[in-house]
């Protein structure tokens, strides 16, 4: 493939043919092979093959290091999320490090076991916090409760002593006067404190009443603020509770049930002196527990700080070293153990710099052996490699969703970098429109930087990886917004005065009879005055259709013309003879010939019925033309031109089939000759394997015959339907012009006719907004897809196999990409 010369890293870009491959074998010795394909990652050109594709993970050489290295990913995920408790964020800032993966390895296998420490002992302190503060509320509720009872009962003895009558009363305790009359007999009660879950409250209390059928007295109280739990760390709703009971059967039954709610008990004394004392304490301890908690939290931070400016450095590190490990476990190892063995595809300009950099890394892992670079025959198919740049990138992106060309083919993508926006702005011509899109792609083109750091939204990414894209499409719709004449469908004499003038005064209906012409054809574009006529729609309407005939046609040429040149390229003269000149001869014997009707009709203003001339070419082709006829000799042209088409169609299917069996037969009896003659064993032995391999595809003749009769149906047929097909060009453009027009006709002007500044404002923004909701987002899409139908349908099947596969090289920068 021819170059030009040019400087840099790599050669000048060419893509019409993807650039030349070449199947290289490396052998590295063990000691430099990881530095070996960390510096091939970072050149990233060299897709290399699976060697061992017949091993599971844990069989082959490397296993145990990307176990070590998913280890630590595990570490690394563990300060992430813990920085994110935090609220603390990663150092987007890369830098260089100096630490190995040995030691990186250590380094993250002491921070995480210091950070754990540290959490652990948090954890710990917090949870004691929290019992201290649940134990403070108990001591508040139930201290409460035990002042109130003793007040109660002071009260009631005060009232008793006042009694003077020293008789009972049927009102009186029969309890209460046992323990009057024998103090031996009063028995001593039992009591818990604790807290219970506020919506549990009801049933703690009822299953205690039932499993002590009676025998408590429960005191609850709700708490006024939720408090932390000490087990899972949740603020809860809770209630302090005081429970009364007798007996040790009545005491375990109870601290079972507690234990069945979750309710957390605490010990209440019963003397109000060491109540307070208690109270002191707990206090004390919460005190000194918040210093220690705050210190703890302090050093935790600082720990994770430190990770925080390291961490995007250490995570790049052990990606890097788990990719390095994935590739070196893809080459094989050789019998002595001492080399690695490795095969890929890389392109031919970087032949040099691969051997570059086996040379740096024997250098610099100071081998006594260096690494051996050589390139290997094969008949494999390579893959399909295209340099491009941020503004070719998109539109090959467009193709390749279509399939990945066949190495070497011709490549749509060249073609479609003008001819896509172009077919878009046929169907989308309002420079109005086109400059509102023009500044928005500009605005991401210029902020490129900014977005290209950030996380897009699906959309917002989507819009900006094609912003090149937008942009051409943007600059085509303004040219052929000028040309129809049309801004946002008011029409302005941009390039001079009408070339038409009203015949009196009389004619403001501004017909086409009424007009004459005063001064010379408008220079560029539709003239002014055929908009808001009676005649606009009748002449656009033809205007367009037979204009989107012509690019129609014209890109179908292009692209059978492409088939002649990938022919010519891959040496295949049948594809010529027998595929190339009777495509070319149909077409342009039916639409060519339309075409050529067409431009000449609009060269001689004649008044010629097309769709009569071509119905009655196949018809009555010997049948007089009349008012139809265009030029002398019409007729023999037609008649010509027909016998050729149906030439064409017998000259495309017949002939292929039969000399594809020729050539097979005659190199198959040239391979049996060249055994017979063979005096060589190894020669003998190389010839029957081949013989071998070509007995497994042998030449089915039917198959072949029943393709070609496939491909010729299709492209007879597909010349009629590929042709309407583009009239989806005539179509959308008179949708757009339509829809436009409508907006400001009904909508707009119709405002504007009211004397109401309300009316007026409602009117600009329904305009705005109908105009930006329906012409610049949706009529783009459909634009946009129909235009791609054009180029993958009509356009690409002339010529296009894409049936090859991308070049995948083993590099960094791609692979960090795919991850962000």
């Amino acid at each position: 493939m021819a170059r030009g010369g040019g400087g840099g890293c790599c050669p000048p870009m060419d893509l019409m043919r993807s650039e030349a491959m070449q199947l290289v074998q490396v052998i590295i010795p063990t000691e430099s092979a990881h530095l070996t394909v960390s510096y091939l990652g970072e050149l990233g050109l060299l897709q290399l093959k699976d060697l061992n594709a017949d091993k599971s993970p844990f069989q082959r050489t490397y296993a145990a290091q990307i176990k070590r290295c998913g280890e630590m990913a595990r570490k690394l995920r563990f300060f992430k999320e813990q920085m994110s408790k935090a609220g603390i964020s990663a150092s987007a800032q890369l830098t260089e490090i100096s630490l190995d993966f040995d030691d990186l390895e250590i380094k993250l296998g002491e921070l995480e076991a210091e950070l754990a420490e540290v959490n652990a002992n948090n954890e710990k302190l917090q949870r004691t916090y929290n019992e201290l503060l649940e134990y403070s509320t108990v001591l508040q509720k139930a201290g409460e409760f035990f002042y109130s009872a003793q007040r109660s009962a002071a009260a009631q003895q005060r009232e008793m002593e006042a009694n003077q009558s020293g008789e009972s009363s049927l009102e009186s305790p029969l309890l209460e006067q046992d323990t009057l009359t024998d103090a031996s007999k009063q028995v001593k009660l039992g009591s818990l404190s604790g807290l219970v879950p506020k919506e549990k409250a009801m049933a703690f209390e009822r299953i205690l009443f039932r499993a002590t059928r009676g025998n408590i007295f429960l005191r609850q109280e709700s708490v006024d603020e939720p408090v932390t739990d000490p087990v899972s760390g949740e603020k809860a709703a809770k209630n302090a509770f005081v429970i009364f009971y007798s007996g040790d059967r009545a005491k375990a039954k109870i601290l079972k049930i507690c234990d069945a709610f979750n309710a957390n008990r605490y010990p209440f004394p019963e003397d109000v002196a060491r109540q307070l004392h208690a109270v002191q304490e707990v206090s004390a301890k919460i005190s000194e527990l918040k210093a220690t908690i705050d210190m703890g939290l302090a050093h935790r931070d600082n720990i994770l700080k430190n990770i925080a400016s390291e961490f995007e450095n250490w995570n790049r590190l052990a990606n890097k070293e788990k990719i390095i490990y994935h590739t070196l476990n893809m080459l094989s190892v050789d019998v002595t153990k001492k080399c690695l063995v490795g095969e890929g595809w890389s392109p031919v300009f970087a032949t040099t710099q691969i051997q570059d950099a086996l040379q740096r890394a024997t250098l610099d892992s100071k081998s006594q052996v260096g690494s051996i670079f050589q390139v290997l025959n094969t008949t494999e198919s390579p893959p399909t490699y295209f340099q491009t740049n941020k503004f070719t990138s998109a539109f090959q992106e467009i193709v390749d969703a279509y399939g990945i060309a066949k190495y070497q083919e011709a490549n749509p993508g060249v073609f479609t970098i003008v001819t896509f926006p172009f077919l878009f702005a046929v169907m989308f011509g309002d420079w109005g429109h086109g400059i509102c899109i023009l500044v928005a792609t500009l605005y991401l083109i210029i902020r490129e930087k900014k977005f290209a750091s950030q996380k897009l939204g699906d959309i917002m990414e989507m819009m900006f990886g094609g912003r090149y894209v937008i942009m051409m499409m943007a600059l085509f719709s303004i040219y052929t917004g000028l040309i129809y004449n049309e801004f946002f469908s008011v029409p302005f004499e941009l390039f001079g005065k009408s070339a038409y003038a009203c015949r009196d005064p009389s004619c403001g209906d501004a017909a086409t009879e009424g007009l004459l012409k005063v001064r010379r054809t408008y220079p560029f574009g539709v003239d002014p005055v055929w908009h808001g006529s009676r005649s606009e729609l009748p002449f656009l309407n033809s205007l367009k259709m037979k204009m989107s005939i012509l690019l129609g046609v014209a890109q179908m040429n292009l692209g059978i013309v492409i088939s002649y040149f990938n022919a010519k390229f891959f040496r295949n003269s049948v594809n010529v003879w027998y595929q190339f000149i009777p495509q070319l001869i149909f077409l342009n014997s039916l639409f060519g010939y339309l075409s050529m009707l067409i431009i000449i009709k609009w060269s001689t203003g004649a008044k010629a019925d097309l769709y009569h001339t071509m119905i009655y070419m196949f018809l009555s082709p010997t049948d007089e033309l009349g008012e139809n006829q265009l030029f002398p000799g019409q007729k023999t042209v037609q008649l010509v031109l027909l016998l050729l088409a149906l030439v064409s169609v017998p000259w495309m299917l017949i002939p292929k089939p039969f000399f594809l069996k020729m050539e097979h037969e005659r190199r198959h009896q040239g391979q049996q000759y060249a055994m017979l003659q063979s005096t060589d064993d190894s020669v003998v032995a190389e010839m029957g394997h081949h013989n071998g391999s070509n007995h497994h595809e042998e030449f089915e003749f039917s198959e072949v015959f029943v393709h070609q009769l496939i491909h010729t149906i299709e492209f007879v047929l597909g010349a009629v339907s590929n042709t309407a097909s583009y009239l989806r060009l005539w179509a959308l453009s008179l949708a757009h012009s339509e829809l436009s027009s409508v907006f400001y006709d009904k909508v707009l002007l119709l405002a504007f006719g009211y004397n109401n500044i309300l009316i007026r404002i409602a009117g600009i923004t329904i305009f705005i907004c109908a105009t930006v909701g329906v012409l610049l987002v949706m009529e783009t899409l459909s634009a946009f897809l129909h235009a791609l139908r054009l180029h993958w349908v009509e356009f690409q099947n002339k010529f296009y196999e894409g049936d090859g596969y991308k070049f995948a090289p083993f590099s960094f920068a791609l692979i960090s990409e795919e991850e962000d």
